[in-house]
Protein backbone atom coordinates (compact mmCIF):
# COMPACT_ATOMS: atom_id res chain seq x y z
CA UNK A 1 0.00 0.00 0.00
CA UNK A 2 1.25 3.19 -0.90
CA UNK A 3 1.05 6.37 1.38
CA UNK A 4 0.35 10.40 0.08
CA UNK A 5 2.07 11.02 3.65
CA UNK A 6 -2.14 12.32 4.81
CA UNK A 7 -2.60 11.35 8.59
CA UNK A 8 -5.43 8.29 9.17
CA UNK A 9 -6.95 10.25 12.43
CA UNK A 10 -5.35 10.88 15.72
CA UNK A 11 -4.00 8.73 16.94
CA UNK A 12 -3.54 9.71 20.84
CA UNK A 13 -3.48 12.94 23.16
CA UNK A 14 -0.40 12.71 25.53
CA UNK A 15 -0.55 14.53 28.54
CA UNK A 16 1.61 15.14 31.61
CA UNK A 17 -0.12 14.46 35.01
CA UNK A 18 1.06 15.24 38.57
CA UNK A 19 0.77 11.45 39.92
CA UNK A 20 0.13 8.84 36.89
CA UNK A 21 -2.27 6.44 39.51
CA UNK A 22 -4.41 9.23 40.31
CA UNK A 23 -4.45 10.30 37.17
CA UNK A 24 -5.73 6.78 35.20
CA UNK A 25 -8.00 6.61 38.23
CA UNK A 26 -9.47 9.72 37.05
CA UNK A 27 -10.03 8.36 33.63
CA UNK A 28 -11.40 5.13 34.45
CA UNK A 29 -14.17 6.82 36.82
CA UNK A 30 -14.85 9.62 34.61
CA UNK A 31 -14.90 8.18 31.38
CA UNK A 32 -14.43 4.70 31.28
CA UNK A 33 -11.64 4.70 30.06
CA UNK A 34 -9.16 1.59 29.78
CA UNK A 35 -5.50 1.11 30.79
CA UNK A 36 -3.91 -0.53 27.87
CA UNK A 37 -0.15 -0.98 28.69
CA UNK A 38 2.63 0.58 30.64
CA UNK A 39 5.64 1.46 28.25
CA UNK A 40 7.67 2.97 31.50
CA UNK A 41 7.13 1.90 35.17
CA UNK A 42 7.89 3.34 38.11
CA UNK A 43 10.01 0.63 39.30
CA UNK A 44 12.10 0.79 35.86
CA UNK A 45 15.24 3.58 35.58
CA UNK A 46 13.50 6.51 34.25
CA UNK A 47 13.68 8.18 31.23
CA UNK A 48 16.31 10.93 31.33
CA UNK A 49 19.37 13.31 29.89
CA UNK A 50 20.33 14.73 26.86
CA UNK A 51 18.79 12.42 24.46
CA UNK A 52 15.18 12.02 25.83
CA UNK A 53 15.46 15.98 26.77
CA UNK A 54 15.71 16.65 23.21
CA UNK A 55 13.43 14.04 22.01
CA UNK A 56 10.28 15.74 23.74
CA UNK A 57 11.35 19.49 24.43
CA UNK A 58 12.10 18.75 27.92
CA UNK A 59 13.91 21.43 30.69
CA UNK A 60 17.51 19.97 31.59
CA UNK A 61 17.08 18.12 34.21
CA UNK A 62 13.67 16.51 33.56
CA UNK A 63 13.04 12.85 34.29
CA UNK A 64 9.90 10.56 32.66
CA UNK A 65 9.18 8.22 35.28
CA UNK A 66 6.48 6.51 34.50
CA UNK A 67 4.12 6.31 31.01
CA UNK A 68 0.52 4.70 30.77
CA UNK A 69 -1.49 4.39 27.26
CA UNK A 70 -4.84 4.62 28.17
CA UNK A 71 -8.10 3.39 25.30
CA UNK A 72 -11.26 6.12 25.36
CA UNK A 73 -13.92 5.13 24.03
CA UNK A 74 -13.93 4.50 20.38
CA UNK A 75 -11.85 7.65 19.57
CA UNK A 76 -7.96 8.36 20.31
CA UNK A 77 -6.02 6.92 23.37
CA UNK A 78 -4.52 8.95 26.22
CA UNK A 79 -0.90 8.87 26.73
CA UNK A 80 -0.31 10.03 30.31
CA UNK A 81 3.46 10.78 31.12
CA UNK A 82 4.48 11.76 34.82
CA UNK A 83 7.31 13.90 35.09
CA UNK A 84 9.55 14.67 37.75
CA UNK A 85 11.21 18.37 36.55
CA UNK A 86 12.97 21.52 38.24
CA UNK A 87 10.61 23.65 36.75
CA UNK A 88 6.41 22.49 35.42
CA UNK A 89 4.03 25.17 34.17
CA UNK A 90 0.51 25.18 35.50
CA UNK A 91 -1.81 23.48 32.65
CA UNK A 92 -2.82 25.61 29.94
CA UNK A 93 -6.16 27.71 29.70
CA UNK A 94 -8.22 28.49 27.03
CA UNK A 95 -6.48 31.72 26.46
CA UNK A 96 -3.21 30.34 26.10
CA UNK A 97 -1.47 29.11 23.04
CA UNK A 98 -1.12 25.40 22.14
CA UNK A 99 -3.51 22.87 22.89
CA UNK A 100 -5.90 24.12 25.60
CA UNK A 101 -8.23 21.48 25.87
CA UNK A 102 -9.47 18.38 23.86
CA UNK A 103 -13.43 17.12 23.96
CA UNK A 104 -14.89 13.50 25.06
CA UNK A 105 -18.60 12.98 22.93
CA UNK A 106 -21.04 11.57 25.52
CA UNK A 107 -24.71 10.23 24.49
CA UNK A 108 -26.00 11.53 28.02
CA UNK A 109 -24.52 15.19 28.85
CA UNK A 110 -26.04 15.35 32.53
CA UNK A 111 -24.73 11.63 33.32
CA UNK A 112 -21.49 12.28 31.99
CA UNK A 113 -21.17 15.57 33.20
CA UNK A 114 -22.20 13.63 37.12
CA UNK A 115 -19.35 11.03 36.64
CA UNK A 116 -16.87 13.69 36.13
CA UNK A 117 -17.43 15.55 39.36
CA UNK A 118 -17.88 12.27 40.67
CA UNK A 119 -14.52 11.23 39.67
CA UNK A 120 -13.23 14.84 41.14
CA UNK A 121 -13.33 17.22 38.33
CA UNK A 122 -15.10 20.02 38.76
CA UNK A 123 -17.49 21.42 35.75
CA UNK A 124 -16.66 25.54 35.11
CA UNK A 125 -20.51 25.47 34.00
CA UNK A 126 -23.63 23.30 34.23
CA UNK A 127 -24.11 21.45 30.75
CA UNK A 128 -25.49 24.09 28.42
CA UNK A 129 -26.90 24.37 24.35
CA UNK A 130 -24.81 24.29 22.15
CA UNK A 131 -24.04 27.87 20.55
CA UNK A 132 -24.15 28.68 16.78
CA UNK A 133 -23.75 26.90 13.97
CA UNK A 134 -23.44 23.57 16.34
CA UNK A 135 -27.00 24.53 17.87
CA UNK A 136 -29.64 21.90 17.53
CA UNK A 137 -32.23 19.40 19.17
CA UNK A 138 -30.13 17.56 22.12
CA UNK A 139 -26.88 19.71 21.31
CA UNK A 140 -25.06 20.39 24.72
CA UNK A 141 -21.58 20.84 25.63
CA UNK A 142 -19.64 21.87 29.17
CA UNK A 143 -16.48 22.40 30.04
CA UNK A 144 -14.29 20.69 33.26
CA UNK A 145 -11.31 20.75 34.81
CA UNK A 146 -9.54 17.70 35.98
CA UNK A 147 -8.28 17.38 39.39
CA UNK A 148 -4.72 18.67 38.42
CA UNK A 149 -6.28 21.80 36.63
CA UNK A 150 -6.24 20.40 32.77
CA UNK A 151 -9.29 21.36 30.87
CA UNK A 152 -11.86 19.23 29.11
CA UNK A 153 -14.78 19.75 27.31
CA UNK A 154 -18.24 17.04 27.32
CA UNK A 155 -20.12 17.61 24.34
CA UNK A 156 -23.33 15.63 22.87
CA UNK A 157 -24.20 16.57 19.46
CA UNK A 158 -27.02 14.10 17.79
CA UNK A 159 -28.37 17.19 15.89
CA UNK A 160 -25.66 17.86 12.97
CA UNK A 161 -28.21 19.61 10.91
CA UNK A 162 -26.77 22.75 11.19
CA UNK A 163 -22.86 21.93 10.06
CA UNK A 164 -23.11 18.69 8.08
CA UNK A 165 -24.90 20.34 4.91
CA UNK A 166 -21.84 23.01 4.46
CA UNK A 167 -18.81 20.16 5.49
CA UNK A 168 -16.73 19.55 2.37
CA UNK A 169 -16.20 16.28 4.79
CA UNK A 170 -18.71 14.96 7.48
CA UNK A 171 -16.91 15.73 11.18
CA UNK A 172 -16.09 12.75 12.71
CA UNK A 173 -18.00 11.36 15.22
CA UNK A 174 -17.72 7.94 17.76
CA UNK A 175 -19.69 4.98 17.03
CA UNK A 176 -22.00 4.14 19.57
CA UNK A 177 -20.77 1.61 22.28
Amino acid sequence: MTSNGLPRGIDHVGMTVPDLEAASTFFVNAFGAVPLYDNLKRAQPPFSGPDTEKTLGLVKGTQVVAMRMMRLGNGASLELFEMQAPEQAKPARASDLGLQHFAVYVDDIQAGAKRFTDAGGVLLTEPGKQLGIEEGKGNFFCYGRTPWGMTIELLCTPDRSGFDTIEPQPRYIPPPR
